[in-house]
This record gives structure tokens, C-alpha cells and sequence, in this order.
């Protein structure tokens, strides 16, 4: 039975996923799309529990003067039929109802809608552009998508579930009420008035705190993450206490808000405590008075005093669940805000997979810049350029930091698009054909090497994941890493290509994480092959080793290679000098020694093969 209902909603869909909209409704509406009749068919339970039970109640006044009014002998044929009736309710059609109710809640929804919102937004999210993730912390994002989550389904299930028992529950009661004396509603009706009122008041205060802590708290997962990821740098600094205070400044923000989130809760109590006690003493009085005049009978006090003691009960646990429903529509808003933003890179619905037969790569009056502010516009990183390569040329980027060598390898990568000009590969412009089939025929190698926290195998196998294990051995060989990665465990005691080599790869050296990433792109075997300082943390005695296995690498592949170390790429066909966006000179190294310009210049002044500092 559990298994069934836990079977109904499906927590991974497979549609695509999809820019959420900005509005909350429409937010909450995108993310619940599947779940809606389960919601319903809850909702309908919770409605049906209050009918029942505001039925119940009333029929405890008819059975008090049915007792006080009818002989022990004769109250059974007079009043069998009813009390079987009210039984059946009780004893099968609520808690029958409850199991419902329950199954369809903790089984169908409680789980799989959060699970099925997360899987939506990171789907969406592992789609963004790149910047969108340069902009934002890492951690951050995860906690907006964590809470945001269970917020959706908190907002969704507590609307449907909370406000449809509570208006049922509360109109039966005053139906209950004035079908005795008109009178004895009147007390309800002013506690209805005083209560909306204060909901009035205090819940969307409390969602505009609630709002306000959900961004604290990401800030602080967002800080506390950060320290922790850049934890090598923190010690190499002696930081510790400055982290400290990094992130107690963001706790002190996240406290604020809890501090005046309490500060609502207690107000609110104190209020409700005394709306309570002046609903029950009214209805009391009033009752009593009423009796006494001869105007309602016996149990008709006996319905109304329980019952306002029962709203009076309720009415903390149904304050508590509005200000949990604006708390949650607080995270939700919060959540919006950095979920339903648009893709900067998308692929055009007609976009088709890229064919590399050649490898072939242009550069036609391609103009970028990044978006800073002078004169209100971007600086330009790459001024009308324009370049071939022809397929199998190994070329190398020359120029200082800044010279925009980077920038085109990003923009080869498609990682923003361009604001003038086209790439293209094989005559294929790559604003045309897919993100995924651009990148698959592109082998990257970059001087940042990160590492995903899982084993060496798998990090190797990333480029290639259908490789076979004596594929995956044989490129750990031509990268030189057999030794250490035979020598690699961890603390679950994998050892070799089992091992996990922690967060970024933390675990290695940066020469080994270098292999590690040679060795993932030789299994990749893709027709263009981009070297950005690809060997600028491998020491002399293991480039020179490796050197020999990058010429094979290269063979018969187009390749792109930026180092600073001008000997790493002497012997590439053709050197491209860049200079402020521009393609400033260009040639074999012995032409451009030849020249005197930049080039010359630059090799005259490296010192022990680094470029000093202009």
C-alpha cells in the first residue's frame, strides 16, 4: 500500500526543464505541475474531516437532551438509528478519511514533491551560462535550491490542506452555532472578525522577516562554504580569525532576523491567549444567559462551550500555520530571485549537432566585451578579430594577462556569446549548432585544473564515459601518472584508481591534478585541442616526460595552446601575438624573432622561460 501511493508521483520528470516564471503563483503553479490532483484529493480529505467533525459536535447537543429527555427504556428505538449512524462516522468514515489523507500526504507528496522540484530547478540550474555561477557563490546557490524546495511544497500542501479545513471547519461551527440562537453566533462571528485581523497583522509581517532570513541564511551557508572550499588559502595566510569574522557578520544578520521573527511570535500569542479567554467566557455567559431565559436548551451550551474551547485550541496551531505558509512564501520569493533568471547562452530551436571532419576554426571580425562600465559600456576584450587555423595547424596564443587570449578560448567554448562577428567550425557557425556537440568535440586542458570529489577513475572517465578499463590505464600511462595514482588511498580505504581525491581535488598536488586532467582529455580524443597552461604546473623533469606524449596528443588535431612560458610552444606551426583584442603580429618563432616586435621582445626578456611582468 505504501510502496502504490509513493509510486503515484513521479520525482524525476522527464520534460525539459524549463525557465521558471517570476511570480510567486505562477512560480509555485510551474514546480507543482503533476502533483496538483493529489493536492486536491488531500485538500477534499481535510474538507470532509472538518464537515465530519463540526457534524459530530452538533449531534453532541441533540444527544445530551435526547438523554435529559427521554427514558433509559425508551432511548434506544428513539435514538438507535442516529447513534449508529454518528458511530459509522466515527469509528469508519474519519479515521478512513485520515488514512487517505495521510497516505496521499506523507506518501505521495511530503517526499516526491520536493525531490521533483530540486531535480527541475538543478537540471535547469546545470544549464545556466557561465557567468551566472562566476557571479554567485557555489553555496549560496545550493541553499536557495534546498529551502526553496521545501518551501514550494510547505506554501502548496499548507494552502490547500490549512486554509480549506479551517474555512470549513469555522463556517460550520458558526452554521452550528446559530441554528440554536442567533445570539449564541455572535461571539464566534466577532472571534472570526478579531482573529482574521490579527492574521491580517502579523502573517505577512512575518513573511516579509521570513523573506528577509532566507537570503541571511543563504548568505551565511554562502560565506561558511566558501571558507571552508578555500580552506588551503585561510591557513597559508594565518586567517582564521578574519574568516571568523567574515562569517559573523553574516550570522549576526541571519540572528537579526530570527530575533524579529520571535519578537512577532510572541505578540501573536499574547493576543491569541487573550481572544481565546474572551471567546470562551462570551460564549459561556451568553449560553448560560440564553438557558436561563428559556431560549436554548441544555445542549446547546453543551455544543457551544466545547466548541469555542476547540477553536480556541485550534486557533494557535492555525496561527502557527499561516505564519509557517508566509514564512515559506518569503523563502519561495527569495528563491525567485536567483532561480527564474534566463539563460545569457541558450541554443536556438533550430540548433543541430555540430560535424567536426575536419577541425577547421575561424574568427570572422569577431568583437566581445565584458560587461564593465565605461562611458556605460563594456570594455572590448577582442576588437575585430579575425583568424583561421586550418584543420590539423597547432597554433600558439602569445601576449600579456589581459591581452583577451583567454577570452577567445571561452568564446570558442561558447561560454558567453559574442556581441559582433562569428566562430566557426567546419564553415558551421557555433552560435547555430548545440552547446553539448560544441564542447563534446573540444578537448580542454586549463591551468586552473578542478577535479569533481570522486575517484580517479571517474574524473578520467569524464571525458569519456564508455571507455574501457585498460582505455582509462593506458591514458594514466601516457600522463605520466601511474606511479602516484597506484600509491593514491583515501580515508575509506580505496586505493589506485578507487580512490576520491576530495573536494576540487584537494587531495593532490597541483602537478597531479594536471596529469589527472591530460589524461582525462587523451581519453576524450577530441578533433580540437585547447592547451591553456596546460603543463604550467608540472615541474621540468615531468613536462619533459610528458612532452613526448602531448606530440602524439597533438597529432592530427587542431590545436589552440596559450602558455606564458614561451618554449612550451616554439615549435608550434604559427604564433599568434595578441595586444589589447587585437592580433598584433604573427608567424613561426624564427620569423618573429626575425621581426623584432612584441614577440622578440618578449622572448629577450624571460628569465629562467617565464614572462616577466611588462
Amino acid at each position: 500500500m505504501f510502496s502504490w501511493f509513493e509510486s503515484r508521483l513521479d520525482p524525476y520528470p522527464a520534460d525539459a526543464p524549463l525557465m521558471p516564471p517570476n511570480g510567486l503563483w505562477r512560480f509555485i503553479l510551474h514546480f507543482s505541475r503533476g502533483a496538483w490532483g493529489y493536492m486536491l484529493a488531500m485538500s477534499a480529505c481535510s474538507g470532509l474531516i472538518a464537515v465530519f467533525e463540526v457534524i459530530l459536535f452538533g449531534y453532541l447537543g441533540d444527544l445530551v437532551d435526547r438523554l435529559s429527555g427521554t427514558s433509559r427504556s425508551e432511548f434506544w428505538q428513539v435514538e438507535g438509528g442516529r447513534l449508529m449512524f454518528m458511530a459509522a462516522i466515527l469509528v469508519i468514515g474519519i479515521p478512513l478519511l485520515q488514512i487517505i489523507f495521510s497516505l496521499l500526504m506523507h506518501q505521495t507528496l511530503m517526499g516526491n514533491l520536493p525531490q521533483r522540484i530540486r531535480w527541475q530547478a538543478h537540471r535547469y540550474l546545470l544549464r545556466q551560462s557561465m557567468s551566472y555561477f562566476q557571479d554567485e557563490f557555489a553555496g549560496r546557490i545550493a541553499a536557495k535550491l534546498m529551502q526553496t524546495a521545501l518551501a514550494v511544497r510547505e506554501v502548496a500542501m499548507k494552502f490547500l490542506d490549512v486554509l480549506v479545513y479551517v474555512g470549513v471547519y469555522f463556517l460550520g461551527a458558526l452554521v452550528l452555532a446559530a441554528s440554536t440562537d442567533g445570539w449564541l453566533a455572535v461571539p464566534f462571528f466577532f472571534w472570526g472578525l478579531s482573529y482574521g485581523l490579527l492574521l491580517w497583522w502579523v502573517v505577512p509581517r512575518i513573511g516579509r522577516v521570513s523573506q528577509a532570513q532566507a537570503d541571511a541564511r543563504a548568505v551565511m551557508t554562502g560565506r561558511v562554504v566558501d571558507s571552508y572550499t578555500n580552506i588551503s588559502t585561510v591557513k597559508l595566510f594565518s586567517h582564521s580569525s578574519r574568516e571568523e569574522a567574515y562569517v559573523r557578520e553574516s550570522m549576526d544578520g541571519f540572528l537579526a532576523t530570527v530575533h524579529a521573527q520571535m519578537r512577532l511570535s510572541s505578540i501573536q500569542n499574547i493576543l491569541l491567549s487573550s481572544l481565546n479567554s474572551g471567546l470562551t467566557f462570551a460564549v459561556t455567559a451568553l449560553g448560560i444567559w440564553l438557558w436561563m431565559q428559556g431560549r436554548v436548551e441544555v445542549g446547546a451550551v453543551a455544543v457551544a462551550v466545547p466548541l469555542a474551547l476547540r477553536l480556541g485550541s485550534m486557533s494557535h496551531w492555525i496561527m502557527w500555520e499561516f505564519a509557517g505558509l508566509f514564512e515559506n512564501i518569503g523563502t519561495v520569493r527569495d528563491g525567485i530571485g536567483s532561480l527564474s533568471l534566463p539563460r545569457m547562452v541558450t541554443d536556438r530551436p533550430d540548433a543541430v549537432a555540430l560535424q567536426v571532419p575536419n577541425g577547421a576554426v575561424e574568427f570572422r571580425h569577431v568583437t566581445f566585451r565584458y560587461s564593465g562600465a565605461i562611458e556605460g559600456r563594456g570594455v572590448a576584450v577582442l576588437d575585430d578579430l579575425s583568424l583561421s587555423i586550418a584543420p590539423g595547424e597547432r597554433i600558439g596564443l602569445v601576449g600579456r594577462s589581459g591581452a583577451g587570449k583567454s577570452t577567445l578560448v571561452n568564446l570558442i567554448l561558447r561560454f558567453h556569446d559574442l556581441e559582433g562577428g562569428k566562430i566557426l567550425i567546419d564553415g558551421q557557425d557555433i552560435a547555430q549548432v548545440t552547446q553539448e556537440s560544441l564542447r563534446a568535440a573540444i578537448g580542454v586542458v586549463t591551468q586552473d585544473t578542478s577535479l569533481l570529489h570522486r575517484s580517479i577513475r571517474d574524473n578520467i572517465a569524464y571525458g569519456r564515459p564508455d571507455a574501457t578499463e585498460e582505455e582509462v590505464l593506458q591514458a594514466v600511462e601516457q600522463a605520466e601518472a601511474s606511479d602516484f595514482v597506484s600509491a593514491l588511498g583515501d580515508s575509506q580505504g580505496r586505493r589506485g584508481l578507487e580512490a576520491h581525491v576530495g573536494e576540487r581535488g584537494v587531495k593532490l598536488s597541483g602537478g597531479q591534478r594536471q596529469r589527472i586532467a591530460i589524461a582525462r582529455v587523451l581519453l576524450k580524443d577530441a578533433p580540437i585541442l585547447v592547451l591553456d597552461e596546460a603543463t604550467s604546473a608540472l615541474d621540468s623533469e615531468v613536462e619533459a616526460a610528458i612532452q613526448g606524449q602531448l606530440e602524439s596528443l597533438m597529432q592530427g588535431k587542431t590545436v589552440i595552446a596559450i602558455a606564458h612560458r614561451l618554449s612550451t610552444i616554439a615549435q608550434m606551426d604559427r604564433l599568434i601575438v595578441m595586444e589589447r583584442g587585437r592580433i598584433v603580429e604573427q608567424g613561426t618563432h624564427e620569423q618573429l624573432l626575425t621581426q623584432g616586435g612584441i614577440y622578440a621582445g618578449l622572448w629577450a626578456r624571460q628569465s629562467g622561460g617565464f614572462l616577466e611582468n611588462d
